[in-house]
């Protein structure tokens, strides 16, 4: 099959959780023989500006042995900003369904979302190509939007829903990743078009992440004595995220002087985690590691967190999960009960689960948990470990996006 795929993040842009899951899925179809055109965006993420070394042009294509990249410039904007952002992405579609429509004839077209706006750059491609559309939602926008209180106009949100439930309409498939996320699409669309609602969940890739010592480079870099434990979070610190349980946390320790707190990574909130963190000793933030030294960070964790606040768990599924159960470390999630994230660290035992912005069942839980033996700790990173090598690869991502794609170009013309 010729594949188009439209996404906002690629390799290099691997520090942006879609990037990864995007070039793993492409590197693994085109290992079954498939051609794969990409349409994405200039390398940006991690500084937040476009890499000096892709500087100069609005957009740039690559040739692969697979097919080719095409790259359109973002226009990267202020995070905190969802006007300036949704101008930003009004832009960076406007560059991608240009270099889309002139991409050449495909197969099959799909468009991830968010940002939202790139399902329009993929179903214009796909009407030109008499091609099926699959629509792959990552996160479900506009209701995280709203659900942070990012998005508050309600004719803006009014339009913004007409405009998803558009989209679904539009597509021949609708890809999700969570039980969450499926019943949330459900409830949008007709009965008749639920059964083109299609749950795929992102890997877990237990060959690029590993079990390694806790005692290496990251933490030794750190200056974290050896029986210190490190309550790490390790991923996007965004509006997302629930940063304020973390903050109880480090102040209720922080007179114990065997727990360090580390949060590694940036976004939108960082800022503002940087101006309280500073107050406090047993707190320590970074910025992203390169990505192949990830299993070496993600180890130096005793104990790692997950947090999404409250009502967000139906339109997001943390991708951190499977990095953490690749690396046979204990959870501490701080979500919505029921959600894919509190069934899977349940059922797998890898850990705790306490309610969304709970400060104290927060603490408490963690209290318990740093009380654990590190046999005790090492027993919960085993159980998580034995969950992931069940969970769905890369191959096996790369399958079941192929199987709905063939079915959907086999299916008879209306």
């Amino acid at each position: 099959m010729k594949i188009l795929l439209c996404c906002p993040h690629f390799e290099p842009d691997h520090h942006a959780a879609t990037g990864k899951v995007m070039t793993k899925l492409v590197e693994n179809l085109a290992m079954r023989g498939h051609k794969v055109t990409v349409v994405t965006s200039l390398p940006w993420y991690k500084e937040h500006s476009v890499y000096p070394e892709w500087r100069g042009r609005l957009w740039r294509t690559e040739k692969t042995s697979w097919g080719k990249i095409i790259r359109v410039y973002p226009f990267p904007t202020d995070k905190n900003s969802i006007v300036r952002r949704s101008l930003a992405f009004f832009g960076f579609t406007a560059l991608a369904s240009i270099r889309a429509l002139f991409s050449g004839k495909h197969d099959v077209v799909m468009g991830m979302s968010p940002p939202i706006f790139i399902g329009e750059a993929a179903y214009l491609s796909a009407k030109r190509s008499r091609a099926p559309f699959v629509f792959n939602t990552q996160d479900i926008f506009p209701d995280v939007a709203v659900d942070l209180g990012a998005l508050t106009n309600g004719r803006v949100i009014s339009a913004a829903s007409r405009y998803e439930r558009s989209l679904y309409r539009r597509s021949d498939a609708v890809t999700v990743l969570s039980a969450d996320q499926f019943q949330n699409v459900a409830n949008k669309v007709d009965k008749s078009q639920r059964s083109k609602i299609v749950t795929i969940p992102n890997f877990v890739d237990v060959s690029n992440i590993r079990p390694t010592d806790r005692n290496n480079f990251y933490r030794n870099g750190l200056g974290i004595e050896e029986a210190q434990r490190v309550v790490m979070y390790s991923g996007n610190v965004g509006l997302s995220q629930s940063f304020d349980l973390v903050q109880a946390a480090a102040i209720h320790f922080r007179d114990r002087n065997d727990v360090t707190f580390v949060i590694n990574g940036e976004g939108a909130a960082r800022a503002e985690v940087d101006k309280w963190a500073e107050e406090l000793p047993n707190v320590i933030v970074q910025d992203f590691g390169p990505q192949e030294q990830l299993s070496e960070i993600l180890a130096t964790g005793d104990i790692h967190l997950i947090l999404l606040k409250k009502g967000l768990a139906k339109s997001s599924t943390p991708s951190k999960l499977y990095g953490i159960l690749a690396a046979s470390r204990p959870i501490l999630a701080s979500i919505d009960e029921n959600s894919e994230v509190a069934v899977a660290v349940s059922d797998s035992q890898a850990g705790s689960v306490v309610p969304p912005d709970s400060p104290d069942e927060f603490v408490s839980a963690l209290e318990k948990m740093l009380a654990m033996t590190t046999q005790e700790l090492q027993q919960l990173g085993e159980a998580g470990l034995r969950h992931a090598k069940v969970c769905m690869t890369p191959e096996m991502q790369a399958e079941a996006y192929e199987q709905l794609f063939q079915t959907l170009v086999d299916r008879p013309q209306e």
